[in-house]
């Protein structure tokens, strides 16, 4: 077998691709390389908001360097050719490939605002965003943003949801007097509560974020250079900014796999093994869709990249999914705030309690969503936690663990740190 054979190649150099690039490296046996479109090395998305708030030097979000026998950069695979096996690049190149690997990631989502691609003075059609919009996606992105600061009086970020939360926090913490524009009718609605979406709205306010719920952007407004001058409203309400950042959400990046004729739905479909419709090749991370799942976090990109590489290793392993856990931090000088949010966040039925634990002079609020299983026993299902969640673990490993609770589940919640008030009345 020759080393073309057994190479695995693996398109994206995110946290799950540099992952599995890096494990199948260590196992030895085959040749793996990694194919990055972006010119950096693979660094951890995760910290993007940190650097973007000048807590983190850009370098310090770097992953572990791979050599450049593994590990290619700025190269950007432009077509598969599944009947020779091989990949071509931008630059004419043509990799062959014994198993492929897409952790092609996801896009950011632009919504169809006017003055996005037209120019609000004149109509036309353009391709490229107004100067002063960003998306928030990538450690560029960072860069362009941080370089655009000087100027900006005030900006305005576009989304309500984990990413849009992020980069409110970053900007206010860069002293920029921001305002967060949500279309729904509260924040990040996906993990939390409204009530536990109204105590992080209050933490964003003491941050410096102005948060307006309920508020739909309609236009970007420009001047006659196209630079960004504020927003218009749904209900004609203008709000001033010299720096838009969208961030609405994400889409998988199915380009390529659709091309080549691979099963696609919401993203690349897999089996149990993270094999596509093609046997030869495999996709994990944000561009992957298991058993009708497209995750978009970090931690299910990871199972899934440790997964693959014991499969392209010769083992029998099999993924059965993901559970999510979805975290934040937002620092404060006199009161930082952790928001943890499992599982299911609300119950689906009688069989479901909730137990509650609220103590709004310190801004905590947990949750629990508690399920009687068959046999009578309690079961944590999900819940979300706010305040200053020293041991969040904790609870996160009984979640985890699927077992019935021992104990009442207020027990588990009033002895889960140290910093959490009594039961609300």
């Amino acid at each position: 077998m020759t080393a073309t054979e057994t190479r695995v190649v693996v398109v994206g150099g995110g946290m799950a691709g540099h992952r599995l690039a890096r494990q199948v490296a260590a196992q030895g046996g085959r040749e793996v390389l990694l194919l990055c479109e972006e010119p950096q090395a693979p660094y951890n998305r995760v910290l993007l908001a940190e650097v973007l708030a000048g807590r983190y030097a850009p370098e310090l979000a770097a992953l572990t360097e791979l050599p450049d026998r593994v590990a290619r950069r700025h190269t950007r695979v432009v077509r598969i050719d599944r009947d020779q096996h091989r990949v071509l690049c931008d630059d004419g190149s043509a990799i062959g490939y014994g198993d492929l690997v897409l952790a092609t990631g996801s896009s950011p989502v632009l919504p169809a605002l006017r003055g996005l691609f037209d120019d609000s003075l004149t109509g036309r059609e353009r391709h490229e965003l107004p100067s002063g919009v960003f998306a928030f996606r990538t450690l560029a992105d960072c860069a362009d943003i941080d370089a655009y600061l000087p100027d900006v009086r005030q900006a305005v970020v576009v989304g309500g949801g984990l990413l849009g939360v992020s980069a409110a926090r970053a900007l206010a913490g860069r002293g920029v007097p921001t305002v967060l524009a949500h279309q729904g009718e509260h924040l990040m609605e996906r993990q939390l509560d409204e009530e536990a979406a109204g105590l992080l709205a209050g933490h964003l306010a003491e941050l410096g974020v102005e948060v307006h719920t309920e508020c739909r952007v309609r236009s970007v407004l420009t001047d006659g250079e196209r630079r960004v001058t504020g927003v218009e409203l749904a209900d004609g309400f203008r709000l001033d900014a010299q720096l838009l950042v969208v961030a609405v959400g994400v889409r998988p990046r199915t380009n390529l796999a659709q091309a080549a004729g691979l099963a696609v739905r919401k993203g690349i479909v897999v089996d149990d093994r993270l094999a596509t419709s093609d046997p030869r090749i495999h996709a994990v991370g944000d561009c992957a869709e298991h058993d009708g799942e497209v995750y978009g976090l970090a931690g299910p990109a990871i199972a899934q990249a440790d997964l693959l590489a014991r499969v392209l290793g010769g083992e029998d392993a099999v993924y059965r999914g993901s559970r999510l856990l979805t975290r934040l931090t937002l620092p404060h000088t006199d009161r930082p705030l952790d928001l943890a949010a499992f599982g299911e966040t609300t119950p689906a039925g009688p069989q479901d309690r909730v137990v509650r634990l609220t103590d709004a002079g310190r801004g905590s609020y947990r949750k629990v969503i508690v399920r009687r299983d068959e046999l009578g026993g309690d079961r944590l299902v999900g819940g979300v936690l706010l305040g200053d969640l020293d041991t969040v673990g904790t609870i996160a490993d009984t979640w985890e663990g699927d077992e019935a609770l021992s104990a009442h589940p207020l027990h588990l919640l009033t002895t889960l740190g140290t910093n959490f008030g009594g039961p609300s009345q």
